[in-house]
């Protein structure tokens, strides 16, 4: 009776412990999350009407699961203190939600990645378009956006950087290809993404294992009482 109290209280201090950690990682993902759509290079793409949807539909599911890590988290501590099987079994199958939306997230940031790839150079050889037939439009500033952003200017050659609105610290005609840039910066935010997202989906395996050890030990203790 007693080593099983004991036990029981042990599995309980780790998912309290797993579940103080979960919700900060929710915080940390949500921070993430938006920091990719709203200051990093990529913000650049989500000003125009087009942008890589397979990006931030990735992007949008993973901080969604950071949004709702964060809540789990809190109300799995509130259950593991109270040693509610109500709480901790609803906090299991969040769990399982959390799961399934963070390989979701990590699936898209794989597999998507080249058609991101392919849709964002699709937004800057169309803004360039738009430029070289009317230099004095309103795509001026957003060409110019995008060179900043991306530390890039034209689409390789000397000829396609002629004329264009290019970063005052980029000397021509060494400017970096913009098309190569987006690879990169797609390339380096998909694989955040994607590890992220795998990752989490791997702790939210233990948090499962706790929960469900914690459950059947407080049945098992209430049975003997």
């Amino acid at each position: 009776m007693g080593a099983g109290r004991g036990g029981m209280r042990c599995i309980k201090i780790l998912l309290f412990s797993f579940n103080l950690t979960f919700w900060l990682a929710g915080l940390v993902i949500i921070a993430f999350g938006l920091w990719l759509r709203f200051g990093g290079p990529m913000a650049e793409f989500a000003t125009d009407k087009k942008s890589p949807e397979y990006f931030f539909m990735g992007l949008y599911v993973l901080v969604g699961a950071g949004a709702i890590m964060s809540a789990v988290g809190f109300f799995g501590c509130c259950g593991a203190a109270r040693e509610s099987q109500c709480l901790i079994g609803a906090f299991f199958a969040c769990l399982l939600v959390i799961f399934a939306a963070e390989i979701t997230a990590g699936v898209f940031a794989f597999i998507g990645k080249n058609v991101a790839i392919q849709e964002a150079q699709k937004i800057y050889e169309d803004a360039y378009e738009d430029y070289m037939k009317n230099p004095a439009g309103k795509v001026n500033s957003t060409i110019y956006r995008y060179h900043v952003a991306l530390q890039c200017c034209g689409k390789g050659n000397v000829e396609q950087q002629t004329g264009l609105p290019c970063p005052e610290n980029i000397q021509l005609p060494k400017a970096s290809n913009c098309l190569v840039e987006i690879k990169n910066v797609i390339d380096t935010n998909l694989h955040l993404v994607g590890i992220v997202g795998i990752a989490i989906a791997g702790i939210t395996i233990f948090g499962m294992i706790f929960s469900m050890v914690l459950c059947c030990a407080i049945r098992n203790m209430r049975e003997m009482i």
